[in-house]
Order: structure tokens, then C-alpha cells, then sequence
């Protein structure tokens, strides 16, 4: 287990409007820094689906595959 200690007078209200009702300032910091991985992977993401979204290889290949399949269709 990871034990940190941090005393920032300035973030005190931070902690204090994002924590929830009942939660310890732990919990507050854990759910943050949950909620900032998220945040990141889902940036990620994004840019990798931008990214895939406006290659003009894949597109290319995927209006093939497309066409392919079209003719193959029964109805």
C-alpha cells in the first residue's frame, strides 16, 4: 500500500468542492485520481481514433472491403 502525505493550504476548497457527501479527503484524491486516468485513456483514444478516422490508407482500404462485401450481398 502507498502512503502519501500532502498538506496544500490552496487546494484545501478544491478537495473540499469535489468531495462528496460523507467522503473522506482520501477518498476524494482517490476518486481524482481515478477520474484523471480515465480522463487520459479516453484522450487517448480519441486521438487514436482521429487518427485512424482520417488515415487516407485505411479509408482507402475500407471503401474496398466495403465494395467487396456489397457485391456479395444477396439482396
Amino acid at each position: 500500500m502507498t502512503v502519501v502525505t500532502f498538506r496544500c493550504p490552496a487546494t484545501e476548497a478544491l478537495l473540499d468542492s469535489l468531495a462528496r457527501d460523507g467522503e473522506t479527503r482520501s477518498d476524494t484524491i482517490r476518486r481524482a485520481l481515478q477520474d484523471a486516468a480515465r480522463l487520459r485513456t479516453r484522450d487517448r483514444m480519441r486521438v487514436e481514433a482521429t487518427a485512424v478516422a482520417t488515415d487516407p490508407a485505411d479509408l482507402a482500404e475500407a471503401h474496398a472491403v466495403r465494395a467487396t462485401l456489397d457485391d456479395l450481398r444477396a439482396w
